[in-house]
C-alpha cells in the first residue's frame, strides 16, 4: 500500500512539474514572438552573379528580411526579376535590388552601363594596357601629354578612378588573372567626363594608370611641363609697373634735342695741275 501511494504521489509531481514547465515555455514562447521583428520573404542571388548575366530561376533564390529594416528597390517576387539583365555584381544570398537591373531594352555591355552613364572606347597598345593588366572591373587614372608647337610638352591627369568595363570584347575578367594585350579598352564615365575624354585623344597622348580598386582618393595633382621635368627654371613673364597710390609719379625723361638744321650750302675744293678751283654750291630747302 505505502509503494503504490510513493508511486501515486511520484507519478502526480512529474505530470504537475510538466504542466508548470508547458505553461513557462508558451509564455516565453509567446515573449519572444512579441519581440521578435515581423519578416518578409524576398528576392536574393542564389549563386555569385557577375554584370551582363541575364537571370534565369536558377540563378534566384528567397530570403527573410526584417520589415524593420527598410531597403529601396527590394523585390518579393521572381517573375520581376527573371529575363532581366544585371548591371553590378550580386554575391550569393544578398537581395536582388531594382537598382541592380538593367531595363528590359539592354543586352550585353549596354545592360552593364547604370542610367546617367556613358560608355567610351580608347584606342591602347601593350604600354597603355599595363602589359595586358588592366581587366574588366579596374580602376584606372586617365592621363593625356599634350604637345605644343615650341617643342614643348605637358602632362595631365583629366580622368580618375574610372572603370573599366571592357577589354577587346571581353567583358568579364579572366578567373585565373591571365593578362592579354588588346586594343581597345572601353570605360564607364560620366557625359561631361567623355568630351573630356575625346578631346584629350584628339590633342594628345592618352596614358592609363592602373590604381588599387580599394583607393577612392582623387588628389588635385597639378600639371608638369616638359621644362619643369628636364629641371629648366621657367622664365618669368614681364610684369607691367604700377603706380604706387602713396608714391610721386617718376619724372618724366628729357626731351630729345632738336636735330641738326641742314647746311645752307657745299664749298668743293678742286685741284688739278697745280690750280686749285674752289666751288660752292648752295641746297634748296624742300
Amino acid at each position: 500500500m505505502g509503494t503504490r501511494r510513493l508511486g501515486f504521489a511520484l507519478v502526480a509531481a512529474l505530470v504537475i512539474s510538466l504542466g508548470i514547465t508547458s505553461v513557462f515555455y508558451v509564455r516565453i514562447t509567446q515573449a519572444q514572438a512579441a519581440t521578435r521583428p515581423k519578416t518578409k520573404r524576398i528576392v536574393a542571388a542564389a549563386i555569385d552573379l557577375q554584370p551582363g548575366t541575364p537571370i534565369t530561376a536558377e540563378h534566384l533564390t528567397e530570403i527573410s528580411w526584417p520589415e524593420n529594416v527598410p531597403l529601396d528597390g527590394l523585390i518579393e517576387k521572381k517573375e520581376d526579376v527573371m529575363g532581366h539583365v544585371l548591371v553590378y555584381a550580386i554575391a550569393a544570398n544578398e537581395p536582388v535590388l531594382r537598382r541592380d537591373l538593367a531595363s528590359g531594352t539592354s543586352f550585353g555591355l549596354a545592360a552593364k552601363i547604370p542610367n546617367g552613364m556613358r560608355a567610351t572606347a580608347v584606342k591602347t597598345n601593350e604600354v597603355m594596357n599595363i602589359a595586358g593588366f588592366i581587366f574588366p572591373g579596374s580602376r584606372v587614372d586617365v592621363l593625356v601629354t599634350l604637345r605644343e608647337e615650341n617643342n614643348s610638352a605637358t602632362a595631365r591627369t583629366v580622368l580618375q578612378n574610372v572603370q573599366v568595363l571592357s577589354t577587346g570584347t571581353k567583358m568579364d575578367p579572366d578567373p585565373n588573372g591571365k593578362p592579354e594585350n588588346v586594343n581597345v579598352v572601353t570605360l564607364l564615365v560620366t557625359p561631361e567626363q567623355s568630351e573630356r575624354l575625346a578631346l584629350a585623344q584628339n590633342q594628345g597622348t592618352i596614358q592609363f594608370v592602373l590604381r588599387n580598386g580599394a583607393d577612392a582618393e582623387n588628389p588635385d595633382t597639378p600639371a608638369v611641363d616638359l621644362a619643369e621635368l628636364t629641371g629648366i627654371p621657367k622664365k618669368p613673364l614681364p610684369q607691367p609697373e604700377r603706380a604706387h597710390p602713396n608714391r610721386a609719379a617718376a619724372p618724366a625723361a628729357p626731351a630729345a634735342p632738336p636735330a641738326p638744321k641742314p647746311p645752307a650750302g657745299y664749298v668743293v675744293e678742286t685741284v688739278a695741275n697745280g690750280k686749285v678751283t674752289i666751288s660752292t654750291f648752295s641746297v634748296k630747302a624742300e
